[in-house]
């Protein structure tokens, strides 16, 4: 499918340099960066639905959870940059 979208021409020119860099069209690159935030969206939503029910009644301490996951997204986003760099 064929669709125009408006993106900064800084992002735009970032978007073409790395992607020119692996050797991928900007199609690809483009249809991957959109399908890991899908994929991530969706990770996310599984996360939520399943908080335990009673996790609701500790107020304040119920969005430590969401926080300690946070911080394990971030983690794991690192480590998988590390293991691409590995396979240059």
């Amino acid at each position: 499918m064929k669709t125009t979208v408006e993106l900064p021409d800084a992002t735009f020119r970032q978007a073409k340099i790395l992607a020119a860099s692996q050797g991928m069209t900007l199609k690809k690159f483009f249809t991957e960066a959109v399908e890991e935030r899908l994929r991530r969206y969706n990770r996310e939503a599984a996360e939520r639905e399943t908080d335990p029910p009673w996790m609701a009644g500790f107020g304040v301490l119920a969005d430590l959870a969401h926080e300690n996951r946070r911080i394990l997204r971030m983690i794991e986003e690192e480590f998988e940059k590390l293991d691409s760099e590995d396979l240059e």
